[in-house]
C-alpha cells in the first residue's frame, strides 16, 4: 500500500531526486523559464514555489533556508532581490507549466515551466 508516499520517484533514488530538483530549481530561478519533462516540471513546482514564498520576506533565516536548499549564492541573491518582491502581493501560483508536445528522440512529453510574469513565453514568428 502507498500510505503517506506522495510525489513521483522519477526513476531515481532519493539523493539523485533531491539533486535533480535542486539543479532544476537553480536553472529556473536563473533563467526564469526552462524546458523539461512534464513530470519533472510538476515535481519542480512543489520544490520551487515554497522557496519563492520564503523569498517574499527578506530575512537572514529565510536566506539561510533558501541557501540550504539551493547551494548557490547568486541564485539566492536573485531570488530575494528580484523574484520575491515581484510576487510580494501574489498569494500563490508563481509558476506556469505549458505542454510543448513530444520530444523527437524518445517521444517523451515535454513542458516549459516559467515564472509567471517574469519568464513569459513569446512565440516566434
Amino acid at each position: 500500500m502507498r500510505h503517506n508516499r506522495a510525489g513521483r520517484r522519477l526513476g531515481r533514488d532519493m539523493s539523485h531526486r533531491k539533486a535533480t530538483m535542486k539543479h532544476l530549481a537553480v536553472a529556473l530561478f536563473r533563467h526564469d523559464a526552462i524546458s523539461t519533462g512534464v513530470f519533472k516540471a510538476k515535481e519542480l513546482r512543489k520544490f520551487a514555489e515554497p522557496l519563492i514564498t520564503l523569498a517574499k520576506v527578506d530575512s537572514v533565516a529565510h536566506r539561510r533556508q533558501a541557501f540550504a536548499a539551493l547551494r548557490d549564492e547568486d541564485v539566492v541573491r536573485k531570488l530575494f532581490t528580484t523574484i520575491g518582491p515581484a510576487f510580494a502581493e501574489r498569494p500563490g501560483g508563481y509558476t506556469r507549466i505549458m505542454r510543448l508536445g513530444h520530444r523527437q528522440g524518445d517521444g517523451s512529453e515535454m513542458a516549459r515551466i516559467e515564472l509567471v510574469g517574469l519568464g513569459e513565453y513569446k512565440p516566434e514568428d
